[in-house]
Parts: structure tokens; sequence; C-alpha cells
């Protein structure tokens, strides 16, 4: 049950006095000071505190002797762009409290309310399902990127088998997702080890109601950085098929370009034979002419001919 909301830091240290009481603060681009205060207020590691001050951590989750301390990014995908969104968030965790920090308005946190408020009948395990909430909330949003950008690469398979395809949109389009992939890859990786970590009970965080919930999440974790693997070797096959196509092209081309420029020899060489300024068999005669014409026909139909048997033309 909510008690109360929008309530000073100074007062936190005051309600986790009752054990029942759970505490939740929320921070989007807080100052220094900020976090000075609630490190202050929950005596809070001051590399912890450094590490949510600083931008581009890796996604991690660290243990300190009164905290953990959290950082994760989620990711959203545009197709229309074909770029990567990511938003980095660290989290502070106590017993009673639950610390949020957010590096930049883009983080949906609503959306994580939501499935607090959805679960409110699992309200009793306190932090560990804030932390659930939060983490389950990064991870779709992960498997939803991963699952959208697969659907582009499907889209550039089959625009690689098109009878014309254009190979500079090919090259832009490829380059994109190869780059979207690997940012993608940064912040869905490692958080396999960040959920595997939360969940050993060393760790102390996870309650039994909540263990079989952080499963579901860890599950999906499992399939989100198997997907991405498999994507990334998806889009360099993408690539290699491309070149491969486009050098089976060109060489059908020179193929094609190559026999037309023999079947074209042919009636040169023949007519710059008749064009010598030499008595020859024939010269001067209306006989030599139907020989020449003749033996140019004759040329140039076996010449095309046996081209098309080979599938050069």
């Amino acid at each position: 049950m909510l008690v109360e909301r929008d309530f000073p830091v100074e007062q936190v240290s005051d309600y986790l006095e009752d054990p029942a009481t759970t505490v939740w603060l929320d921070f989007c681009e807080p100052t220094e000071a900020d976090l000075a205060a609630i490190g202050e207020e929950l005596g809070l590691h001051a590399l912890a505190v450094e590490d949510a001050a600083e931008e581009h951590q890796r996604p991690k989750f660290d243990r300190y002797d009164t905290h953990s301390f959290l950082i994760a990014y989620s990711a959203q995908f545009d197709a229309k762009t074909g770029i990567v969104t990511k938003s980095e968030l660290a989290a502070f965790i106590t017993k009673q409290a639950f610390v949020t920090v957010r590096k930049d308005n883009r983080f949906d946190m609503d959306a994580v309310v939501r499935r607090w408020d959805a679960q409110a009948d699992l309200a009793k395990s306190g932090v560990p399902l804030l932390l659930h909430g939060l983490l389950d909330h990064i991870v779709d949003g992960h498997f939803e990127s991963v699952q959208s950008l697969d659907e582009e690469i499907e889209a550039l398979e089959d625009l690689v088998f098109a009878d014309r395809p254009d190979q500079r949109e090919l090259q832009r389009r490829s380059f994109r997702l190869r780059k979207s992939l690997t940012a993608l890859r940064r912040v869905v990786l490692p958080m396999r080890e960040v959920v595997n970590t939360v969940m050993r009970r060393d760790q102390n965080l996870v309650d039994d109601v909540m263990t079989p919930y952080f499963h579901d999440v860890y599950d999906h974790v499992l399939r989100a950085s198997e997907w991405t693997e498999s994507l990334r070797d998806l889009v360099a096959t993408v690539r290699e098929t491309q070149l491969n196509l486009q050098g089976n092209r060109l060489n059908t081309i020179m193929k094609k370009v190559t026999s037309w420029a023999a079947i074209i020899a042919v009636p040169t060489a023949v007519t710059g034979f008749y064009g010598q300024n030499v008595p020859y068999p024939g010269f001067q005669a209306t006989s030599g002419f139907w020989v020449s014409t003749v033996a140019i026909v004759l040329l140039s139909v076996g010449l095309y001919a046996t081209f098309k048997r080979r599938d050069w033309l």
C-alpha cells in the first residue's frame, strides 16, 4: 500500500526505521549534490555513487557491505531509421530501499511502475519485487529490439535476392544493421551475467516467492542473448552472400560481353579479308559477296548457338 510520495530525501532514514516499510526513490538526471545526499542518507559506497554519476558505464552488478549496485541499459530499435536508442540506468539496492538513477529522460519509468502495479499481490516481497519489475522491463525491451532487428535482416535477405537489387541501398542497410546489432549486443549480452548474479543465493536479494519470476527473466535473457549471437552470424552471411551474388552477376555480364564481342569479331574478320586490295578467289565477283555473306551468317549463328548452349548468353 502506498503511504506517501514526493517526500524529501532527508526523510528516507526515518521511514526505514519501520522494518515493514519499502522506500523507492527515482532520480532523473540528478546532480552530484543529489547523489551525495542520498549516498549519505543510505550509507552508500563512494565508488558506487561515483559510477552512478558517470555515464557510459558497462552493465554490471556489484555487491558492497550494506547494499548492491546495478547498471543496465534499456534499448529500443527503430525500424524506420535502423538506429538502436539506449538509455542508461543505475540502481542502489538495500534491504528496504530501492534507488533508481536515470541518466536521461528516455527511460520509460512509467512502464516499470505499471508492472509493479500489476503485481500488487507480491508487494510483501518489497525490494525484490521492485528489482524484478525493473529487470523484466529492461529485458523485455531487449527481446523486442532483437525481434525487430531480426525482421529487418529478413527483409534485407529478400532484397539481396531481388532480380535487380540496388547495391548501394544494400550496402547502406547492411552496414546500418551491423552497427545497430553491435550496439545492441553491448547491452544484451552482459545482462546474462547481471541477472545470474542477482539470483545467486549468497546475494540474499531474491526470496522464495520471487525466485520463479527471476527465473523467467533469466530465461528471456538467455533467449535474447542467443538470438543476438545468431543474428550476428546471419548479418555476416547476408553480406557474404551479397558479395558472392555480385561477383556471380559480374562474371555473367563478362561472359555475355565477351560472347557478343566474339560474334561481332566474325563479320569484322570476314569483311576485312574480302576488303584486301589483292586478287583472291571471288575478287571483284558476285560469288565473292555471297561467299562472304554466307560465311558471316554461318559463323555468327554457330558461335551464338555454342555460347547459348553453354549459358554464356
